[in-house]
């Protein structure tokens, strides 16, 4: 299965025959894909209307610098601040950032977009990538944080993705521009950067997200196309049942493997469930690569479909949503 990226704020004509073929669950948009509220909205319409299947919506609206959509939404606190408020009151940071995924999960469903793909739980230690978008460098304190987030976007109908798998902030490199690797031992692993994981699959995170990094004391390849990291640790040892998806395929640190379909291929066959395909320049090529696959497996996606709907102008009246944008986009973490 494939989610892939388009060009623009409407389908072209190629955009939508792509979506006819069997092998494409979903879209992932960006800010190039954003102009408004309304925009969106109809953009998201007009890709369900345009396949013969239903479609994941999918973005990445985490807060801080990573946040696909802002004008007319509430202006997210990246996850860094969460970590100073706890040093001085646990409690009160874990309600905020229970809060802050309602209100980031609100506002996406009332898109009619499915899926955000959050929360970040690698440990905060400097990784360029991951950088503010961490909670903690303290594994305990990103499994409480995990735990809340994950209420969070489920009290809002929106299902959890764990990023990045099995850790991707105790390493230095950016995967979108380099390779990476981690020597560290599996069991130093289980102790520190899968520790969020854990808590996170406990309460019931509906999907993964791997990450671009080698770990070569646990395997040799990179976790997004290991056998070893997908079915022996993470479905059997740590008893994930959810979906599995690759990071994007056209970051550098993929390109180890070979082409786009090479990518494709070992994606999937390590055990992914769904590949990420950002770049509408490489959907065609990853089009082509599907065609000699078996055909993908009906309801791969089906648990992460957003629950119930919430309409803008009924949310934005909800007392709910003015109390979560003061608490959350105020001075709360910025005082922490």
């Amino acid at each position: 299965m494939l989610v892939i990226g388009i060009a623009g704020t409407t389908l072209a004509a190629a955009e939508h025959d792509w979506l006819q073929h069997p092998s494409v669950g979903g879209v992932i948009l960006f800010t190039r894909n954003f102009a408004s509220r309304a925009q969106v909205t109809e953009l998201a319409a007009e890709i369900r209307a345009a396949s013969p299947r239903p479609q994941l919506l999918c973005v990445d609206q985490e807060g801080g610098r990573v946040q696909r959509f802002r004008e007319g939404f509430a202006a997210l606190p990246p996850l860094e601040g969460f970590d100073r408020l706890y040093r001085h009151d646990a409690q009160a940071a874990l309600a905020l950032a229970e809060e802050h995924a309602w209100l980031m999960a609100s506002e996406i469903r009332a898109l009619d977009v499915d899926l955000s793909f959050a929360p970040v739980v690698d440990l905060g230690r400097g990784n360029r990538a991951i950088g503010n978008r961490a909670f903690s460098a303290d594994p305990r304190i990103v499994a409480e944080f995990t735990r809340a987030y994950v209420r969070g976007m489920h009290a809002a109908g929106m299902a959890a993705t764990l990023k990045h798998f099995p850790g991707h902030g105790s390493v230095l490199e950016d995967t979108h521009f380099d390779n990476a690797t981690d020597p560290r031992a599996l069991d130093t692993l289980r102790a520190e950067d899968l520790v969020p994981f854990v808590a996170g699959i406990a309460a019931g995170a509906e999907a993964m997200m791997l990450a671009h990094v080698a770990y070569p004391a646990v395997a040799p390849e990179p976790a997004g196309y290991s056998p070893r990291w997908i079915n022996d640790i993470l479905r059997k040892d740590m008893g994930f049942g959810g979906v599995v998806f690759s990071d994007d395929i056209g970051m550098a640190a993929a390109h180890s493997v070979g082409g786009i379909g090479a990518r494709i291929d070992a994606h999937l066959d390590a055990g992914c469930d769904a590949v990420l395909v950002c770049a509408p320049e490489i959907v065609p090529a990853s089009l082509a690569a599907m065609e000699r696959r078996p055909a993908p497996q009906a309801g791969t996606l089906a648990s992460l479909f957003g629950r119930g709907h919430i309409d803008w102008d009924a949310l934005v009246a909800d007392p709910r949503h003015a109390q979560a944008v003061a608490n959350v986009a105020g001075n709360a973490l910025a005082k922490a």
